[in-house]
């Protein structure tokens, strides 16, 4: 990924951070996920450990924690988002508890360590252009024994592969298949991002840490975009919300969904 396509990247999460936390960054079904992630941190982590957020976005996770009784340093590689984050700690009470800073995922070796866990949610790693590099920057910042609790965007999304193919748009249906870095519009913008499958995506960790376990998110329940479907239906998408809770960390069912939500230990 060269550094064009990170300003790219950058341009597109700036220009949206005004109304991220509206339906485009926080809809049902994102916070539907974003408890998961809640959870899985919450259990993995005890309150009171000193947390790194990598991929921040306005900070409606960093300032959960930061209620929660953990001390955060909440990273993004937009500066809007960063702005939004300390905006939202500042009206939260909880600046004391949130450090908010520019800093990309492709820019972590600008940190300094001490860190029990680090969580990313909703996708920052997909667009990091080194995820072995971040692999080891993150086994360096985190103390032995420290956690890993990732949100990633999964290579397979059955609903997706169904949703495009019925409206025609065959291109877009298979492009999570795309190999290497892939251009995804937002905002009249251009993300740069790479989709992963769990253990491929685990590859670039092996070396530093264990795996602890993954689980889909999103997989019987319409993915965020889908939210207008979603709020027609809700009755029988709640249904498939509970499928998503049953089974979402079975085996073979685990590698699909839109996201999957996976957690590692350091050697």
């Amino acid at each position: 990924m060269s550094e064009a396509q990170l300003l790219d990247t950058q341009r597109a999460f700036d220009s949206v951070a005004p109304d991220y936390d509206g339906p485009r960054g926080n809809n049902e079904l994102i916070q539907r996920m974003r408890l998961t992630l809640w959870s899985s941190v919450r259990d993995e982590i005890p309150a009171g450990s000193r947390l790194l957020d990598l991929g921040c976005g306005t900070g409606i996770d960093a300032v959960q924690f930061a209620s929660h009784g953990y001390q955060v340093v909440a990273g993004d590689w937009s500066p809007r988002m960063v702005e939004r984050t300390h905006a939202r700690a500042a009206a939260a009470g909880v600046e004391a508890q949130v450090a908010a800073v520019h800093v990309g995922v492709h820019q972590l070796d600008r940190l300094e360590g001490g860190f029990d866990g680090i969580y990313s949610n909703f996708g920052p790693l997909n667009c990091a252009p080194d995820l072995g590099d971040v692999a080891t920057q993150c086994a360096r910042l985190l103390r032995p024994g420290g956690k890993l609790v990732f949100s990633v965007i999964g290579r397979i999304c059955p609903w997706e592969v169904g949703y495009y193919l019925f409206k025609g748009r065959i291109k877009r249906a298979g492009i999570r298949a795309t190999r290497g870095v892939t251009a995804v519009g937002m905002n009249h913008h251009t993300i740069w991002t790479q989709y992963y499958l769990p253990r491929e995506f685990y590859r670039a960790f092996v070396r530093h840490f264990t795996l602890n376990g993954y689980r889909a998110l999103s997989l019987f329940m319409p993915p965020p975009y889908l939210v207008e479907f979603y709020r027609r239906h809700q009755r029988a998408c709640e249904r498939l919300g509970r499928l998503d809770d049953r089974f979402g960390a079975l085996p073979w069912l685990r590698d699909m969904g839109d996201h999957f939500l996976i957690v590692m230990q350091r050697r």
